[in-house]
């Protein structure tokens, strides 16, 4: 029941339309219990501490047990690595970390070596993850940043909605299933650059409808574009140039007050945040790469990669790639972008980018009406100034993402809380809605709204119990089965071996920041010679062989043989 209640676009259809038939029969009764809704939620509106601890409530405590229900959640992309290793280079209290003289063993996806080891993501997403690791696990950075989009989103929809209907857009938030079941249950999700998205757009809304701008919102806008920075760089500069056109529109225009106010209460703070935020990734990216400059991202893509990060530049030259997998990732990526390059190729590719859009922030699956209803007050939203600047907003992010050579949902978290906007404001149009002197659009709206509620809702319970029988055995439960049983057990060295037709996106090998501190150590085998310099390495640990074979399940995990046995 849960199942067809959270998957069925049927259920939706038919609840939807009964709930609608019954409130048109009944309409009095239909506007008492409407009224009671809106009221309860102007009053926790009201109390903006109460406000605030629900929606953090609301974050924090179904990513928490979803978390929690069955087994913890476990890294199988290549970035969550990535970002775990950013984790727990920071628990060491170090930016990066020494080359390791055995690197070319170590070698994977995301992961620089040269001149120094670490992840070639920037720190934000490390950072929140090494917070969540000293509190307990990685996982709590997860449930936290969660919780910090959450509010970020409500008090952004507070500076262009009623309070009443940012509450319930932040409920929305919360129990979206896109944002719950994906983004909160793994280790590299947009929360950080969605946060950052909100407190920048909440922040310009607020400043250019006051006479006398208060200069805590352009802090908040100082730290919102700051996390920008350091989790989404690209597509969080792309989502702040239309704030930034219209702050220097309202700075000069009429509405505004005298110029050396604005300077004081505006562009002062503002600075006083991203100044030392450049000063800071200078810093970061010398530490890491040798110059201040260049990102760890860049080097890593000049490096191993082979297609470029934008559509419009010419592919990188071909790397001496020690390694069939990567080459073979990389040489899949390459005719990715080069099927884009042709005009056909371009459409295609940007129509599967938009569907991978549409479909996050649908709810996951192709059919989410009730989400989709609210864009029948496209030619409304036209009509109203804010709902112009973020439809403006949209347009031109989706043009920035359609100029990078990949796609993916977590590449538009900074522009999330715009969508939820726009979605509210459409269905806040919709409710003036009559036919024929007939009220229907009030109606309609609270019968959507209600269910989407029970369907993110049912999504979560469907989840729970999903997890509660999961016996699922993917790789990456086995690979830290692997890691916390052989951990208790010594030191050891587990050589992975992977076959022709091996799946690149299930990469085995990786690392902690202290690799020789660790008590089991990931490695690919090389040729003898390289394999044996090794062995001589890690003498002192016990030596495993992996063997992935052409992805066999389970894969075999033998003593390596001795130099006798080769």
């Amino acid at each position: 029941m849960l199942e067809f209640i959270a998957l069925s676009p049927l259920f939706e259809i038919l609840a939807t339309g009964a709930l609608f038939a019954v409130a048109l029969l009944w309409p009095r009764k239909a506007a008492k219990w409407i009224r009671r809704v809106e009221r309860a939620l102007s009053r926790i509106a009201a109390r903006p501490l109460l406000a605030y601890a629900l929606i953090a409530l609301l974050g924090f405590a179904p990513s928490m047990m979803l978390s929690l229900t069955g087994r913890l959640p476990q890294p199988t992309a290549h970035d969550e690595f990535g970002y775990l290793l950013s984790a727990d280079t920071f628990l060491h209290g170090r930016l990066t970390n020494p080359t390791h003289p055995m690197w070319t063993h170590f070698e994977t996806f995301h992961i620089i070596h040269q001149p120094t080891y670490m992840s070639k993501y920037p720190p934000a997403q490390g950072a929140i993850l090494a917070l969540g690791s000293l509190i307990a696990h990685p996982i709590v950075g997860v449930w936290l940043s969660t919780v910090l989009a959450c509010v970020a989103v409500y008090w952004m929809l507070l500076a262009w909605t009623p309070p009443w209907l940012a509450l319930l857009g932040s409920i929305v938030t919360a129990f979206h299933p896109a944002f719950l079941l994906i983004w909160g249950q793994i280790y590299w999700g947009g929360q950080l650059a969605m946060a950052g998205g909100a407190l920048v757009f909440g922040a310009v809304g607020r400043i250019v409808r006051r006479r006398h701008p208060r200069a805590g919102d352009a802090l908040l806008m100082g730290i919102g574009l700051a996390l920008l920075a350091n989790r989404r760089p690209y597509e969080g500069l792309v989502a702040s140039i239309p704030v930034a056109v219209a702050l220097i529109a309202w700075i000069f225009g009429k509405t505004a007050p005298p110029l050396k106010l604005s300077l004081k209460r505006v562009v002062l703070p503002i600075l006083i945040v991203i100044l030392p935020t450049g000063v800071w990734m200078a810093y970061d990216n010398w530490r890491v790469t040798g110059d201040p400059l260049r990102m760890p991202f860049m080097l890593y893509e000049s490096t191993y990669t082979l297609a470029p990060v934008f559509l419009w530049q010419k592919p990188w030259p071909l790397p001496a790639y020690r390694h069939k997998p990567m080459a073979d990732f990389y040489r899949g990526e390459l005719l990715d972008y080069m099927e884009q390059r042709s005009l056909a190729g371009f459409i295609q590719g940007s129509r599967r980018k938009l569907e991978i859009l549409w479909l996050f922030y649908q709810g996951i699956r192709p059919l989410r009406w009730p989400l989709v209803v609210p864009l029948l007050a496209l030619p409304w939203l036209l009509r109203n100034r804010r709902t112009r600047f973020a439809l403006a907003t949209l347009a031109l992010f989706i043009c920035g993402l359609l100029a990078l050579t990949w796609a993916g949902a977590h590449y538009a978290p900074p522009i999330a809380a715009v969508v939820i906007f726009l979605g509210l404001q459409g269905a806040r149009s919709l409710r003036l809605w009559r036919w024929r002197k007939v009220a229907i659009g009030r109606p309609l709206m609270a019968s959507l709204a209600f269910v989407m509620l029970v369907t993110f809702i049912a999504h979560f319970a469907a989840a729970l119990v999903d997890k509660r029988g999961d016996r699922d055995p993917s790789w990456h439960f086995a690979r830290a089965e692997l890691n916390e049983t052989l951990g208790k057990q010594g030191h050891h060295l587990i050589v992975v071996r992977y076959g022709p037709q091996h799946n690149p996106y299930e990469e085995w090998v990786y690392n902690d920041a202290d690799i020789d501190g660790s008590a089991v150590v990931w490695a690919r085998e090389m040729s003898a010679p390289k394999n044996q310099k090794l062995f001589d390495y890690f003498k002192d640990r016990t030596v495993w062989l992996l063997d992935i074979g052409n992805d066999e399940w389970p894969p075999k995990l033998t003593r390596y043989p001795s130099a006798s046995e080769r």
